[in-house]
């Protein structure tokens, strides 16, 4: 179970789909990630462009749509959780504004190479799966491929022991075992 922490859906509660083995951000992470994205870095939610990696069962990508985000990628490799951001974006009138793309995010970032540019880009790849190595991997297919505006923003959700080292790093946030970890565009993207 998640909620929607602000927007049209404010405090609707998710139910996520039985055996599920997904970990969505918890309520305090989620809400302290808008607040910086809205305050700090100005976005106008309305007007931005998300592309939302390892969307899980959507709790990221369902707070952007709730903020009127009108353009959303969810980019997800299991089925289940595909078909459940589908219909849980259905029923709360979100179609439109979520693309759900069944792929797995790595290969899917491979093939999608400067087709589309976003404002913001989040991951929140399996903790279990990420050692550094691919964690480098991701920052280098994200930033080195356009996808990013030149205003854009990459968040990497990540295990706070884990300490990422990139020059496009501006800071970090911890949230618990958790921490979110901001990078800018490569030059002028």
């Amino acid at each position: 179970m998640y909620r929607i922490i602000s927007g049209k859906w404010k405090a609707k509660r998710i139910s996520a789909p039985k055996n599920s083995d997904v970990r969505p951000t918890t309520d305090f992470a989620k809400e302290a990630l808008f607040s910086i994205l809205e305050n700090r870095y100005d976005f106008e939610f309305s007007a931005c462009s998300v592309l939302d990696l390892f969307a899980g069962i959507g709790s990221i990508s369902l707070e952007f749509a709730s903020r009127e985000c009108p353009d959303i990628t969810a980019v997800e490799m299991n089925t289940r959780h595909c078909s459940f951001i589908s219909s849980t974006a259905a029923d709360l009138d979100m179609a439109l504004q979520i693309n759900v793309q069944r792929a797995d995010a790595y290969d899917w970032l491979k093939k999608n190479r400067s087709k589309k540019q976003y404002e913001i880009v989040f991951a929140d790849a399996p903790f279990e799966h990420s050692d550094e190595k691919k964690y480098q991997e991701l920052i280098s297919l994200v930033l080195n491929n356009n996808y990013l505006k030149s205003n854009g923003i990459f968040i990497l959700e990540h295990q706070s022991r884990l300490k990422i080292d990139h020059p496009n790093l501006m800071e970090s946030r911890k949230y618990g075992n958790l921490t979110f970890s901001f990078f800018k565009p490569n030059g002028d993207a």
